[in-house]
């Protein structure tokens, strides 16, 4: 083949991206810089955090910008500051030290930070994405993909193992109230097996979608815990207003008409309700309470509230 030949089928040859990338692309240049994890605490790997205000602290503190549940790193370990489009790093006087790139940081000295650098914390390892940084975009869709209930779009038990001990530890240091509903849809096997599974499927949607769409407020976290078991975090809710959402969240799944290709299937669910006590040392506590009263509910004749008395 000669040369002029060879040039020829050179031209016709592109790359053409694909509609996703072009998407990606388009996300990306909105993307603002960020942290993202890139070693601690399994349930955080991947987490990142996008630095838009002027700062944000590092820390092991439920107070911190960017919370961190890892004893190698200080309360408040390093913060991150935006000044005149720059971002920069600043240790806090670590007891453990702040490393960028294999180079200890000298406290209280800020060291502006470039794209790809790895910023050591301890033993938490995070990464500095520039703005604009088409990563941001793909390294929050696989966190993202890790952490939401593929059928139902909500929160799945990991991303629940993850948050719940973080809402326990605000909840004890902000000294605000922290309450947990659990609940199950009612006779979910004899629906799977009177209607078909994918009746089934098209119940937990329905029930997902509405409660996310209509009872989830902003500090609320909504999860899928089990097949057909969701729990709902409510961190500075008092247990009297988390036994009213709850009795919302039963009328509202009651009242409503669950459909599945023109045949009506009849849907109730029972919960529990459970808040932190003064002497719990632990979330999962709190849901073990909520998880008990909830069998209280299905004892008790199912569709219906059972409140934990502690």
């Amino acid at each position: 083949m000669s040369d002029d030949n060879q040039n020829d089928d050179l031209d016709k040859t592109s790359i053409i991206p694909s509609d996703t990338f072009k998407v990606q692309i388009a996300e990306a240049g909105k993307a603002p810089p960020c942290i993202v994890l890139l070693v601690g605490p399994a349930n955080m790997v991947g987490r990142q955090w996008p630095i838009e205000d002027t700062g944000y602290v590092i820390g092991r503190s439920p107070n911190a910008e960017i919370y961190v549940d890892d004893r190698s790193v200080s309360k408040s370990h390093c913060k991150v500051l935006v000044e005149g489009g720059q971002v920069s790093l600043i240790d806090l006087e670590s007891t453990n030290k702040t490393i960028i790139n294999g180079k200890h940081v000298q406290p209280m000295n800020p060291i502006v930070l470039k794209n790809n650098d790895q910023v050591k914390t301890g033993n938490v390892i995070f990464k500095f994405l520039e703005k604009g940084n088409i990563e941001t975009v793909s390294v929050a869709q696989a966190f993202d993909r890790g952490q939401i209930d593929a059928l139902t779009m909500i929160y799945n038990k990991g991303a629940l193992m993850g948050h719940g001990p973080e809402a326990f530890k605000k909840s004890n240091m902000l000294d605000v109230p922290l309450s947990i509903i659990t609940f199950d849809i009612d006779h979910f096997k004899k629906v799977n097996d009177t209607y078909g599974h994918s009746a089934g499927d098209h119940v937990l949607i329905e029930v997902s979608r509405m409660i996310r769409e209509s009872h989830i407020r902003e500090n609320d976290f909504f999860s899928r815990s089990g097949g057909e078991e969701f729990t709902l975090l409510l961190l500075g809710t008092p247990i009297g207003q988390a036994k009213e959402i709850a009795e919302r969240l039963r009328t509202t799944i009651q009242n409503n008409q669950f459909v599945y290709e023109g045949t009506q299937i009849p849907v109730t669910i029972s919960l529990g309700v459970a808040a932190r006590a003064g002497d719990d040392f632990s979330w999962e506590q709190i849901f073990e309470r909520a998880d008990e009263a909830l069998y209280k509910s299905k004892q008790g004749g199912r569709n219906q509230v059972t409140v934990s008395e502690n």
